[in-house]
């Protein structure tokens, strides 16, 4: 089972301008077939359908460990799309076309299906679907895809952020680099004791340094791209038993951490939009569900 946390992986800066168009090209890092989206249900499927996980704890344990921090990069990519779009319209009677910038934006969908919000699709505005998961049985099979999975995704990363200087896209983006880079690596060390062969020696996938993106560079001045966590209080402890060593490009020492991150940030309070009939709870509704609240409780 899961455990939720109310509160974002990272703190996500505020833009001034709406980005609407931007918004459109990082929901392909939510519902791309590379996208958080993939990762989480690759993982979590491979977790479910794991064999032999007595036997194999350590391999489990990582993929494990893995998916609960997906949950959070999905939840993370999710509300970077909802802040970009936050000020693309402005109130108006109907006749006014208040949500006329919504027929020249890349992606409709956000202005008809979803007020404004994230959806589970690609760039293109494709829904994500199942087949996007690839649970063969096979451990190192499993292991192998999920090793180019997130080659794919890091390389995804590197074309949005070179597409919007948005700077919550960026923030989220340089994040999730230097996070992915730890799950390419965990998957290599994992293949490596599985197999012998040392597929640390392929990454970096692009051929490009992380420091390379401005946001990515506080992270790993912090070791974050040394460190795996359990994402659990007391479970997954055997990922200390692939997740040891040094780092293969910084050579500082790898460290297995029980539980998550100490860091994190507030969940983005979204306003209203009545343009968008949206929540569609008016003050004097507002006022009503509070007095049946307090009856419920018996204040």
């Amino acid at each position: 089972m899961f455990k939720r946390v109310d509160r974002l992986a990272i703190e996500l800066p505020i833009s001034k301008n709406p980005d609407p168009n931007g918004a459109s090209a990082v929901q392909e890092l939510l519902g791309g077939k590379f996208g958080e989206m993939s990762t989480l249900n690759n993982y979590m499927y491979q977790s479910f359908n794991f064999r032999g996980k007595s036997k194999l704890r350590p391999f489990y344990d990582i993929v494990a460990s893995i998916t609960a921090e997906e949950f959070g990069h999905v939840e993370l990519v999710a509300n970077t799309i909802n802040l970009m779009l936050v000020g693309s319209t402005s109130p108006g009677a109907p006749d006014t076309t208040p949500l006329h910038i919504g027929k020249d934006a890349r992606m409709t969908s956000h202005f008809i299906e979803s007020a404004q919000t994230a959806l589970p699709y690609d760039s293109m505005g494709r829904p994500w679907d199942g087949s996007n998961v690839f649970s063969s049985g096979n451990l190192i099979l499993d292991l192998l895809h999920n090793f180019f999975l997130e080659c794919g995704a890091r390389t995804h990363k590197m074309r949005v952020y070179e597409m919007t200087d948005n700077n919550t896209a960026r923030e989220m983006t340089g994040y999730l680099l230097v996070r992915g880079g730890v799950h390419i690596l965990a998957y290599a060390k994992a293949l490596e004791i599985a197999t012998g062969v040392d597929i640390t020696k392929l990454i970096p996938i692009p051929s490009l340094d992380n420091k390379a993106f401005e946001t990515t560079r506080k992270w790993e001045a912090m070791g974050e791209q040394r460190r795996l966590y359990t994402f659990s209080d007391k479970d997954y402890q055997q990922i200390a038993q692939i997740w040891k060593g040094v780092h293969p490009t910084d050579g500082g020492k790898l460290e297995a951490f029980a539980g998550l991150p100490g860091y994190g940030g507030p969940i983005p309070e979204l306003p209203d939009l009545p343009e968008e009939f949206a929540p569609g709870i008016s003050p004097e509704d507002f006022l009503q569900i509070a007095e049946r609240l307090k009856r419920s409780a018996g204040l």
